[in-house]
């Protein structure tokens, strides 16, 4: 696996701008009204607490939204939603996203997000998406960046007809997905990601005992992957046995690398499931998938957890405890 650049480039602006201002925005203010006063490099800071019906779009080329000192913040949808699309829409140059709560977005479209990102770089950090019709959704935009850190994602609606993902990446240039937490999905993936690039590292993704889930990761289209140091558990209730999917609708990605490493991975339905599925005949002819330093947990089946060789260990479900317990973090 080759290493990934780093991203200091390409988040180099977050450095504030000399005159940036803070607007503050108290709960019964109009959000959309401080990002339309807003300036390129400015701040909004909005009040601990519920902020009904505020939604927003934000084309500025660089714009910090994040919480006031003394609580989160909750973006509460109330029937709101802005375009048709999300509680709000990110498509600037450089935003980032800071200690808010984004939920209950509903659409026409059934695809209503916390946050719909289409273009520049988002970088999300210490957020919770809860009971959206898709947690955070990106357009197809193959210049697009996104980092999402530290954030927790959950509750599906469950709606018949529709896939409800927790996150759901388009074909976008790169995704980094670190330290987050992902529970109580509903038909869709907890994570599925389009990205040339995905980096999904130090991840707890449990799907529990009620969720729904149908992949834990799906990455349908390859591309460079690499999956370290996560928490990777399908519940007893899920629709599709299979934990990590790579390459189920073919590759429109030059190159495509599996690189999974340093996880846990816990099947927990009582009957053999792939903790690894992937389409040869779909990917590139040199497609390479590295599998190695994971430990499998459940029923397996064959040819689905890599091989003893290269350091993977398949332990019974009697072990489910030791898959559960956070694996070491060997990513950068």
């Amino acid at each position: 696996m080759k290493r990934r650049p780093a991203l200091a480039a390409l988040l180099a602006a977050a450095l504030p701008a000399a005159g940036a201002q803070t607007l503050q925005v108290a709960r019964g203010d109009r959000l959309a009204d401080a990002v339309a006063a807003a300036r390129d490099g400015d701040t909004i800071e909005l009040e601990a607490g519920y902020h009904h019906g505020q939604t927003a779009v934000v084309t500025q080329r660089r714009l910090t939204l994040r919480a006031a000192p003394g609580g989160r913040a909750v973006l509460l949808a109330d029937g709101a939603h802005a375009e048709g699309k999300a509680l709000l829409v990110a498509r600037g140059g450089l935003v980032e996203v800071e200690g808010l709560e984004f939920r209950g977005c509903r659409t026409p479209a059934g695809n209503g997000a916390g946050i719909r990102f289409e273009s520049g770089v988002l970088r999300v950090r210490r957020c919770r998406f809860v009971d959206n019709e898709m947690g955070l959704l990106t357009a197809n935009m193959a210049t697009a960046t996104l980092v999402v850190e530290d954030c927790d994602f959950g509750q599906a609606p469950r709606h018949e007809g529709l896939l409800h993902h927790l996150l759901y990446v388009g074909r976008i240039a790169r995704l980094r997905l670190a330290g987050s937490h992902f529970a109580g999905g509903w038909r869709g993936h907890l994570v599925k990601s389009r990205a040339a690039i995905s980096d999904i590292l130090c991840n707890r993704l449990v799907d529990g005992e009620n969720g729904e889930a149908s992949y834990e990761i799906d990455l349908p289209n390859g591309g460079r992957a690499r999956v370290q140091g996560n928490v990777v558990a399908q519940g007893p209730r899920s629709p599709n046995l299979a934990l990590v999917a790579f390459g189920a609708e073919g590759a429109p990605h030059a190159a495509s690398e599996l690189l999974l490493s340093h996880n846990h991975l816990l099947n927990d339905a009582g009957q053999p499931a792939a903790f690894v599925r992937h389409w040869p005949d779909r990917l590139p002819a040199d497609t390479v998938l590295r599998i190695e330093h994971n430990l499998f947990v459940g029923e397996a089946e064959p040819g689905s957890w890599g091989r003893p060789v290269d350091d993977n260990r398949l332990l019974p479900l009697a072990e489910r405890a030791r898959a559960l317990a956070a694996p070491p973090c060997p990513a950068a």
